[in-house]
């Protein structure tokens, strides 16, 4: 089968041929249906992130999958051929340290992938693959930091610092718990355009003078993953204001002033990835229609062109929100 791989030590990608993987006991095999690029697959391949648990030197990248069972490994009574399923992007190994799908073990940047059956949700015939695939890092990653970091509660406002393929689904779920003001911020103006599209109350350049009018906040979100918006987040909360950073600058983080700090009682808050019942409540919201995936594929790749897919993404060639590979 074909597959999209990265050989470690010399960061080299590559679309290439591999043998098909079989489901072993406890496992299912996938066939992929959709798979999503994400910026933490760019930042894999400039250097920036590497796997922490790989056996070898070789990985099939891709963590946002969704597709069909279509073989049933041994002990796996649970599951059936045809089931149409997204996968959760990590599991715990022998030494319960937490291991990433298309990091530390082969994902779905493939025909198939072979993967543990605990880790496949199923999804309804009325969400396409494509939209599935995005749920459990794109949407998911979001949606915890929202929920379960920033405990985020109905009436409370909000900022967004960058609002691309992350961010832009923050403000959708912003908007679906019912906070009273959600505010967008992001220099590019058709980021801006694109957050008011799906729900945002306001949105400003970073430089937009009219952001001091806003001060107080309840929360703000980091996914930017750039050291200067921290400083100006920070300045926007008010009292026992949270600050959540997601975008990873791999920098350190600097406050200010520890006075105001202090005096506020401002709280900095880390955030990653996401839990399994975080994208089973996705799917949920998805079923019901509170949430709204149309518009979160900017574009469709064969997996013969991923190569161009991680460049698009990079360089932000016609502001992707996510862009997906189909086997």
């Amino acid at each position: 089968m074909k597959a999209g791989r990265i050989t470690v030590s010399i960061r080299k990608f590559e679309v290439t041929d591999v043998p098909t993987p079989n489901a072993g006991a406890g496992q299912v095999r996938i066939k992929v249906g959709a798979a999503g690029v994400c910026l933490s697959d760019v930042h894999f391949l400039e250097g920036i992130l590497s796997p922490g648990y790989l056996a070898g030197d070789e990985v099939t990248l891709g963590h946002e999958v969704a597709g069909t069972i279509d073989q049933i490994g041994e002990g796996v009574d649970f599951r059936s051929i045809g089931e149409r399923v997204v996968v959760i992007a990590g599991e715990r190994n022998e030494s319960n340290q937490i291991t990433t799908l298309g990091f530390d073990y082969d994902g779905g940047w493939a025909e198939y992938v072979v993967i543990n059956s605990e880790l496949v949700m199923p999804i309804p015939d009325s969400l396409p693959f494509e939209q599935a695939a995005i749920i459990p890092d794109a949407v998911s990653t979001p949606w915890a930091a929202i929920s379960s970091t920033g405990k985020i509660q109905a009436g409370e406002a909000v900022a967004v610092f960058g609002v691309g393929g992350l961010g832009i689904h923050a403000i959708q779920l912003l908007k679906v718990i019912g906070c009273s003001k959600v505010i967008a911020i992001d220099p590019r103006e058709d980021a801006r355009a694109n957050a008011m599209a799906r729900g945002a109350d306001f949105a400003f350049a970073p430089d937009d003078p009219d952001l001091k009018k806003h001060r107080g906040l309840h929360a703000a979100f980091d996914f930017a993953g750039v050291t200067p918006v921290r400083k100006q987040a920070l300045s926007m909360l008010g009292e026992q204001g949270r600050l959540i950073i997601v975008g990873i600058a791999n920098e350190p983080i600097v406050i200010p002033n520890d006075m105001a700090f202090t005096y506020m009682r401002t709280q900095i808050m880390g955030h990653y990835g996401s839990e399994p019942h975080h994208v089973s409540e996705l799917i949920e919201f998805a079923r019901q229609g509170k949430l709204d995936l149309s518009h979160s594929v900017s574009e469709i790749l064969p997996l013969a062109q991923a190569a161009e897919a991680i460049d698009k993404l990079a360089n932000k060639i016609g502001n992707p929100i996510r862009i997906v590979l189909k086997p």
